[in-house]
Parts: C-alpha cells; sequence; structure tokens
C-alpha cells in the first residue's frame, strides 16, 4: 500500500478540504491510504472520519515561510518521515514552502495543488505573489481544479485539471428531501435562497445580504438560508440585524448534510469575487438548483443551463430580480449531464489513484 502525504492548513468542511475527501472515500484504500499533515492544533470536522478510514493526522505550527522555528519543525517532520514517497500539497502560493523542504529530504514525488485564481488582497498578498513564482521550482506535478486556478498560481499551462468531482447519487433531487429539509426549519411554503460557503471576504456575503434585502422587498415570504461558519460570521449576523432581517435568515452552521440541504433550496446565489471552481456550484447544479453567481467565477464550473453570470458590479436590485425570476421553476435531473463533464466522483479517484500508483514505481 502507498501512503500519499496531504499537506492542508486543517481539516474543516471547506471547498479543498470536502474535494479531498470525496477522493479519500472513493479510492482504494487497500491500494492508496491518505494521510494530512496539518497547519492547526485543533481538530477539525474531518478529524474522526480520516482516522475512522485509517488515515494520520500530523501537526505543525501555521505556516509561516519566514518563522525559523516553522521551517525547522518542517524539515523535522519530514526526516523522521522518510515513509512518504508522494507529498500533495494543498498551501496555495506557499506550496513551494513546503515542498522545498520535502525534496530536500529525499521524498520522490512533489505535488502542488491550486484551489482558486486569486487572493485576498491583505497584508500578506505581495508575499504570496513573490511565494508562488518558486512553486514549479519545486514541484514534479501541477494539478489545478480549473484552468484559471492553473494558469493564475503557476504561470503555465504546464499543469493538469483535476476535477473538483462528487457523488452525483448524493445530490440529485428528490423532492421528498426538499420537503423534509423545508419542515425541519420550518419554512415550507417559503422561496428559499440558499448559500453554501465560510464567513470570509472572498465569498462576498455583504453584497450577498444586500440582495437578499432587495428579494424581501418584492417577495415577502422568501428566507435565506447560509450554511457555514467563519470569521466574518458574528459581522454579518450583525449585518442582518441591523436591516431587520433576522426572522427571514437562516444561519445553519456547519453541517454534514449540505446534500440534503440543497434540496430545500430553491436558488442558489454565489457571488463570490473569486474561486479557483467552486465545488458547491458543481453539488448545486448536480442538485438541480438555478444559480446565480458572479462572472468572477471559472466558466469550468457551468456544466448545465441552470447557471446565469451576473456582474459584481450590478445593483443589488438587479440580482434581486433575476432571482426572482426562478420562483416556481421544474428541478432538473443533471446526474448525467454531470457525469458527462467528468465530475463523477467514482471515475476521477480511480484515474487518481492510478496516477499515485505510477509515481511510486522506478
Amino acid at each position: 500500500m502507498i501512503r500519499v502525504l496531504q499537506v492542508v492548513t486543517y481539516m474543516g468542511r471547506g471547498g479543498l478540504e470536502t474535494m479531498l475527501m470525496n477522493y479519500y472515500r472513493n479510492i482504494d484504500r487497500d491500494k492508496v491510504q491518505f494521510d494530512f499533515l496539518t497547519h492547526r492544533d485543533e481538530r477539525w470536522d474531518y478529524d474522526d472520519e480520516i482516522e475512522s478510514l485509517g488515515g494520520k493526522i500530523y501537526h505543525l505550527p501555521k505556516l509561516n515561510p519566514f518563522s525559523k522555528n516553522y521551517l525547522n519543525a518542517l524539515d523535522k517532520f519530514f526526516n523522521e518521515h522518510k515513509e512518504y514517497q508522494i507529498v500533495h500539497c494543498h498551501q496555495d502560493c506557499l506550496s513551494g514552502v513546503v515542498l522545498k523542504v520535502a525534496k530536500k529530504n529525499g521524498v520522490k514525488f512533489t505535488i502542488a495543488h491550486s484551489h482558486n485564481a486569486n487572493q485576498d488582497k491583505n497584508l500578506k498578498y505581495l508575499i504570496k505573489l513573490f511565494e508562488k513564482r518558486k512553486i514549479p521550482k519545486y514541484a514534479d506535478k501541477l494539478f489545478a481544479c480549473g484552468n484559471e486556478a492553473g494558469r493564475w498560481m503557476f504561470n503555465t499551462d504546464n499543469f493538469e485539471v483535476l476535477n473538483n468531482a462528487i457523488d452525483t447519487d448524493l445530490y440529485t433531487y428528490n423532492a421528498e428531501k426538499a420537503s423534509k429539509v423545508k419542515k425541519e426549519f420550518g419554512i415550507e411554503n417559503k422561496f428559499v435562497v440558499g448559500h453554501v460557503g465560510r464567513f470570509n471576504p472572498q465569498k462576498n456575503h455583504e453584497f450577498l445580504i444586500d440582495v437578499f434585502n432587495e428579494i424581501q422587498k418584492i417577495k415577502e415570504d422568501s428566507v435565506l438560508m447560509l450554511v457555514g461558519d467563519g470569521d466574518l460570521r458574528q459581522e454579518i449576523e450583525k449585518k442582518v440585524q441591523d436591516l431587520g432581517l433576522s426572522e427571514k435568515v437562516i444561519f445553519t452552521g456547519i453541517r454534514s448534510d449540505v446534500n440534503d440541504l440543497m434540496q430545500g433550496m430553491d436558488v442558489f446565489l454565489f457571488p463570490s469575487l473569486y474561486e479557483g471552481l467552486g465545488i458547491v456550484l458543481i453539488e448545486a447544479q448536480a442538485a438541480g438548483l438555478k444559480c446565480i453567481i458572479s462572472d468572477t467565477i471559472p466558466k469550468d464550473g457551468i456544466i448545465t443551463d441552470d447557471v446565469l453570470s451576473l456582474s459584481l458590479n450590478q445593483s443589488p436590485v438587479i440580482w434581486a430580480n433575476e432571482v426572482l425570476k426562478y420562483k416556481g421553476y421544474k428541478r432538473s435531473n443533471n446526474k448525467e449531464l454531470i457525469e458527462k463533464a467528468d465530475y463523477d466522483i467514482k471515475n476521477n479517484a480511480k484515474k487518481l489513484e492510478q496516477f499515485y500508483i505510477q509515481n511510486t514505481r522506478g
């Protein structure tokens, strides 16, 4: 059996972590086993499942390319764990920092994986732009969730797209499940606008709330379901309260049943400032949802005719009017379309499994 080290920040219920778990659940674990090198001490949402599937979880300090303490800890880890022939790194712009040390310690095959086509414009932005230029020097293989994510991160076309694949059976629309979800939240006979994502700047919750505020002015029996958690949640809760929408906005927190919650939504709203691809957009289409998304989201993820892209320069009123056009539409079964576009996890997991095996030979 091959043990592949997946290098992540932590294994919470974010997009890249969910993608990794989809592959992990569907790969033949008698042939390939995943272990995880994380950069946080706390336990996270997927840790119990990882351990139940036979994976090991290791912890390092926060990734800081200028920290001697971090670099020494990283060096010590790879020096003590010579069993890993493959290291698959998901640290975006800072992947080169990890892979350089892995190579120094004799790791045979290194992979850098891009999950975003941009970064937040904060104090770390310039450092990340500088660091990402080093990645191709230390990576034997470049993966990306989409073409835009690959070109932005690696400044080359010499990468391979590894699809953010899903279990289509879990998401296919089921009217009975939809009814059950609406009953759980007490929103039967409501028009449910949904969103799934971490509460961080990238996901643009501020704008999302502005759009829903306009929807409410026109259709009072609408509700907004926000699935996820994050640093900006309290700030968004305050905005909802200030607008008098507290009774109309549901904060579900982190949920393990996103596939079911999507059954209870009527429209999916996704106004991100940027994405690498957006696995939840694939999920929403698999659930037969009409999706209103920002035109900053890569076209790679648009598989069905159920998606409308709008500019973030358009007013919340325009966005709201587009959302409301989808009252009472008939949900479609998009299972075949998703599979035909090669976003079904079973086929993709087999491909990744073979890739790992081929690159440990010789």
